[in-house]
C-alpha cells in the first residue's frame, strides 16, 4: 500500500524520472520538482527540505527584469474593476462577417493541415500584389514574402536572424514592448535613440536622425522603425525617407520596419513605407498585421517582406519558431484580399474614431495631443495629477473606470524620470458607445 501511495503522490507531483527507480528502493530520497519537499521512501509523505535546489534556482533566466507587461496588469485591473478598457490597442468589434465566411468556408474545403512553410501561394501572391499597387515595389512571393505567426513573430524572427552577439541595435524610443526583450534574447545590445518631444511650436514628435546617425557604431547590425507609431502616433514623410536613405547609403546598416499600422494613416497623407525606396527596401525586413488591418487581432497573422538573401535567414528561424501558421484563415485572408476596399477604407474609419475620441477629451482636463496615424492617442494629464505615468494610469482604473496604458512602459527604464512627461495612451479602435461612455466617466476627472 505504501509504495501504491508513494506512485500516487508522484504522480501528482510529477516527479520526473523517479518510476524506473521504484524497485530498487531502499532508504533513498527522492527529490520533488515543487520547491522545498523531498519524499521519504517509508513514508508516503512530503517533508520540508530547503538543501535541494528549486525550480526556480536551476534556470539562468534570459530576460531577468521582464515581468507580466504592463498590457497584462492593466487588461487585468480594468477586469477587476469593470473599467472601459482603452488601454490595450485591440478593436471590441468584430472583423468583416465576408471574412469570418471565408474562413467556415475553407475549413469545409479541407484547409486543415499544415500550409506550406513560408505561407500558402495565393496568401503570398495577394501580399506581393498589394505592395506592388500600394508602393511600386515588387517582392517575389516564392523567395521574399513569408507569412508570420502575427507580426511580434516576424519581430523576433527578424531579430533572431540579423543580430548576433555583440550586436547593437538602434531603437527609436518610445517602442514597442517586445522590441528590447527580442534584442537581449539574440544576445545584442539594444542603443535607444529617444524621439523629440513635442513642444509647443511643433506638437508631434519626430526622430532625430543626426541623433541616429551618432548612434552607429561598427558594431551597429540593425535600426528597428515603428511607422506609423506606436504609441505616440507619428508618421515619416519623404524628407524622413530622404534622411534615412543617407544613413544607409553611408552605413550600410540593416533595417526591420514595423509597419503594422500601415493602413491607419489620416488627414489624406500616404504612408511612407521603407518599401517605397529600393535602396531602403534592398536593406529592409519589411513587417505588417493583418489583425491590425482586418480588426481580427486574435487571429496572429502577419508577414514579413525581404529580400531573398535576408528571407532566407528568416525563414530558418521561422520554421524552428512556429513552421506554420493557420491554414484557413490563410486561404480565406487570400481571397479576401481580391478586394482593396476595406483596407483603403480604413484611414476614414478610424479617423471619425480620432475625431470622436479628440472632441471628447476637448471637454476634459485632458490635452489631447495628435494623432496622425495609428488608433491611438496621447493626452496629457498635467493638469489632473502629478503622480508618474503608471500611477495615474492605475488610478484612473480603479478610482473613475477607464484604463490606459502609461507611455513610461514603452521606455527601457519606466521609472526614470526622462521616461515619465504626464503622459497616458487612449486606444480608439472601439465601438462609439465604448468611446462615448470612457468620455462620461473622464469628463468627471
Amino acid at each position: 500500500m505504501w509504495l501504491f501511495s508513494l506512485v500516487s503522490q508522484a504522480k501528482q507531483y510529477q516527479t520526473i524520472g523517479m518510476f524506473q527507480h521504484f524497485a530498487g528502493l531502499s532508504s533513498g530520497i527522492w527529490s520533488c520538482p515543487h520547491d522545498g519537499y523531498r519524499f521519504w521512501d517509508t513514508y508516503a509523505q512530503l517533508q520540508p527540505f530547503t538543501q535541494l535546489p528549486t525550480l526556480h534556482a536551476m534556470i539562468r533566466s534570459k530576460l531577468p527584469d521582464v515581468g507580466t507587461t504592463i498590457f497584462t496588469i492593466m487588461s487585468r485591473l480594468a477586469i477587476d474593476h469593470q473599467a472601459i478598457n482603452l488601454g490595450q490597442g485591440f478593436p471590441d468589434f468584430d472583423p468583416d462577417p465576408r471574412l469570418l465566411d471565408l474562413v467556415t468556408r475553407a475549413m469545409a474545403q479541407g484547409h486543415n493541415q499544415y500550409p506550406y512553410m513560408p505561407g500558402v501561394a495565393p496568401l503570398r501572391a495577394a501580399i506581393a500584389d498589394k505592395v506592388a499597387a500600394l508602393y511600386e515595389h515588387r517582392y517575389d512571393p516564392e523567395t521574399e514574402i513569408t507569412v508570420t505567426s502575427g507580426a511580434t513573430e516576424a519581430l523576433m524572427a527578424t531579430v533572431l536572424a540579423a543580430v548576433g552577439s555583440g550586436d547593437e541595435v538602434i531603437v527609436i524610443e518610445p517602442c514597442y514592448d517586445s522590441y528590447l526583450p527580442a534584442i537581449r534574447l539574440a544576445g545584442g545590445t539594444a542603443v535607444p535613440v529617444p524621439m523629440r518631444a513635442p513642444t509647443l511650436n511643433d506638437p508631434h514628435y519626430r526622430i532625430d536622425w543626426q541623433r541616429v546617425r551618432d548612434a552607429i557604431t561598427p558594431r551597429s547590425r540593425l535600426l528597428m522603425l515603428n511607422f506609423p507609431h506606436n504609441p505616440t502616433g507619428a508618421i515619416l514623410d519623404d524628407s524622413d525617407l530622404d534622411a534615412l536613405e543617407a544613413i544607409v547609403r553611408d552605413t550600410g546598416i540593416l533595417l526591420l520596419a514595423d509597419e503594422v499600422y500601415e493602413h491607419i494613416v489620416f488627414d489624406g497623407k500616404p504612408h511612407a513605407s521603407i518599401a517605397r525606396r529600393p535602396l531602403l527596401a534592398e536593406h529592409a525586413f519589411v513587417i505588417s498585421s493583418f489583425g491590425k488591418t482586418y480588426h481580427a487581432t486574435g487571429w496572429k497573422i502577419g508577414y514579413c517582406c525581404a529580400p531573398r538573401q535576408l528571407s532566407a535567414e528568416l525563414r530558418k528561424v521561422h520554421q524552428f519558431m512556429v513552421f506554420t501558421v493557420s491554414s484557413p484563415m490563410q486561404f480565406a485572408l487570400a481571397e479576401f484580399m481580391a478586394d482593396p476596399k476595406p483596407y483603403l477604407e480604413l484611414p476614414a474609419f478610424y479617423e471619425s474614431k480620432r475625431k470622436r475620441l479628440a472632441e471628447g477629451l476637448a471637454g476634459t482636463r485632458f490635452k489631447a495631443l495628435p494623432s496622425p496615424g495609428t488608433f491611438f492617442m496621447l493626452a496629457d494629464y498635467s493638469e489632473i495629477s502629478r503622480q508618474n505615468e503608471a500611477d495615474f494610469a492605475r488610478s484612473l482604473t480603479v478610482d473613475y473606470g477607464v484604463t490606459v496604458i502609461p507611455v513610461s512602459a514603452f521606455y527601457r527604464n519606466p521609472d526614470a524620470p526622462e521616461s515619465n512627461h504626464g503622459l497616458v495612451r487612449f486606444c480608439f479602435a472601439k465601438k462609439d458607445t465604448t468611446l462615448d461612455a470612457a468620455i462620461e466617466r473622464l469628463s468627471q476627472v
